[in-house]
């Protein structure tokens, strides 16, 4: 049995919402499909640091936000070449930046 699920742009409006709440600062870089988009963020504190988590399915239960880019390095250009493949092979794909304290924790709270 399929469990209903919110679009990708009330996740995606619902966070920005949230980050602004707790005194962060959220930007749309790209938008994805409306409805089924998957959704990356970028998580940096003070722009420093980029983490990139994406809503994965799981085998046992409810999909969980997972890092997928956890490269501690201060090389943004391997991350935008990632992004920019990913988004070639995905053209429904929402990215989403979020510059706040423990983003993590803020995601994982919202679902």
């Amino acid at each position: 049995m399929i469990e209903p699920r919110l679009s990708a742009e009330m996740i995606v409006q619902s966070l920005l919402r949230k980050v602004n709440q707790e005194g962060g600062f959220a930007a749309i870089l790209r938008k994805g499909d409306r409805i089924s988009g998957a959704i990356l963020i970028i998580c940096v504190e003070k722009g420093k640091d980029p983490r990139l988590l994406e809503k994965m399915p799981s085998l046992d239960g409810p999909s969980t936000w997972q890092v997928v880019w956890p490269q501690s390095t201060d090389n943004k250009q391997d991350l935008d070449g990632y992004l920019e493949r990913r988004s070639g092979f995905d053209p429904d794909l929402w990215l989403i930046e979020l510059d706040v304290a423990d983003a993590e924790r803020l995601i994982a709270e919202m679902t």
